[in-house]
């Protein structure tokens, strides 16, 4: 367990920031583009993938995101998983604007409800940073293997018997959140080298995974319940894994208490993205 300079927990937090950046703006795109593609099938797996990489403005979008997870690994080894996707977490105030500014339509009230619920979530995080961080251990790989397995049958039933009664593609974008922040986790046990190199499997495994699901959701839902959710998930949920399994430690007294504070709001924003529409209130035309 070891302290991070300062210098260097100033810059993974930065790259943490530009890596949000990256990543929301390459699902709004993806979003805007695969919603108007003839439906993806995964019984036509080739003819899919080519109907998305020969797609000039689709193929831009998912290299800014490639470049984004690049910022995200530099970011991993030079901040505690926590404190890089509490900041990365911030990112969906982005999501919402470049969500609104691709179709020029305005965004449903409660999106920008749970939108905003995230972002105080980070002014929360912002404050609790006052009492520094480290980075954990390496964790235990019967913990990590534990994570990829549950994390894989919530993504099952957030498909399944969930999805009903949830927005329309909601299911769909908390799958793919479930999956990249298994990778991410995966991630940040393999930048120690090594044996733990090994976990690159599972990482993988979980980011195709990811991609195909959020794919198929694009064209079942809006931005925001599928790229948002996704969002929510990937950067909440290794907050809590960089505690569980690497054992990272929460800062005492009110800066602790703030941090989980920050960790709720991005909850109940996912939840106010994610609640389905009553019938006084009409369902969206996916964006």
């Amino acid at each position: 367990m070891h302290a991070f300079p300062h210098e260097s927990l100033v810059f993974g937090l930065i790259l943490a920031l530009a890596t949000a950046a990256a990543f929301n703006w390459s699902w709004i795109a993806q979003h805007t583009i695969t919603s108007q593609m003839p439906p993806l099938s995964i019984r036509r797996p080739l003819w899919s993938l080519r109907l998305l990489f020969s797609h000039r403005q689709w193929l831009i979008a998912f290299v800014v995101g490639i470049v984004g997870w690049v910022f995200y690994v530099l970011a991993l080894a030079l901040a505690p998983l926590s404190l890089v996707q509490s900041v990365s977490a911030g990112g969906v105030g982005l999501l919402a604007v470049f969500a609104q500014r691709a179709t020029g339509e305005r965004l449903p009230r409660r999106e920008w409800i749970g939108v905003g619920i995230a972002v105080v979530g980070l002014i929360f995080l912002g404050a609790s940073l006052a009492g520094g961080s480290d980075n954990g251990n390496n964790g235990h790989w019967k913990a990590i293997a534990l994570w990829f397995i549950v994390s894989w049958l919530l993504a099952a039933v957030a498909l399944g018997p969930v999805a009903p009664m949830l927005a329309p593609g909601a299911g769909f974008g908390i799958a793919a959140g479930l999956m990249y922040a298994a990778a991410d986790v995966g991630t940040k046990a393999a930048v120690h080298g090594g044996w733990w190199l090994l976990a690159i499997a599972p990482v993988w495994a979980s980011h195709g995974l990811a991609f195909t699901i959020i794919q198929l959701g694009f064209q079942r839902g809006r931005a925001l319940a599928t790229a948002g959710l996704s969002s929510f998930c990937t950067n909440a949920l290794p907050i809590l894994g960089g505690i569980v399994v690497f054992s990272e430690k929460l800062p005492g007294g009110t800066l602790g208490a703030l941090r989980i504070v920050a960790f709720a709001c991005v909850v109940a924003g996912a939840a106010a993205v994610a609640r389905k529409e009553t019938p006084s209130e009409p369902a969206p035309l996916a964006l």
